[in-house]
């Protein structure tokens, strides 16, 4: 099984994003996962749901609900079959625009 984690972000990184970045080599990429970094300027043309959300062996989505600091404020799970290839779409097409970790430099 493989974990592919691709994270849409705007520059300059947000404090807790930075903090993000800093540790994923250490925590995400250590413990197997893969982590590209797609920032927004680059993401125009891309069509992606504006919630964050995993998609689950293609056939499970799991959004997140964040309030405006950022907390969780609710999940919502759903295997409605067309939002599932939304969400998978959007992710295939985002990850292969992101940059791996190991070669994202985040602007200043």
């Amino acid at each position: 099984m493989r974990f592919r984690r691709a994270r849409v972000v705007s520059e300059p990184l947000a404090d807790f994003t930075r903090f993000e970045y800093e540790m994923t080599a250490e925590v995400n990429i250590a413990s197997g996962e893969q982590v590209r970094w797609l920032p927004r300027r680059r993401a125009l043309d891309l069509c992606v749901p504006v919630n964050d959300y995993w998609v689950f062996d293609g056939g499970l989505v799991r959004f997140h609900h964040f309030s405006g600091n950022g907390e969780i404020v609710e999940d919502e799970l759903s295997d409605d079959p067309s939002i599932v290839r939304l969400c998978a779409r959007a992710f295939e097409a985002a990850w292969e625009r992101a940059i791996p970790h190991d070669q994202y430099l985040p602007a200043d």
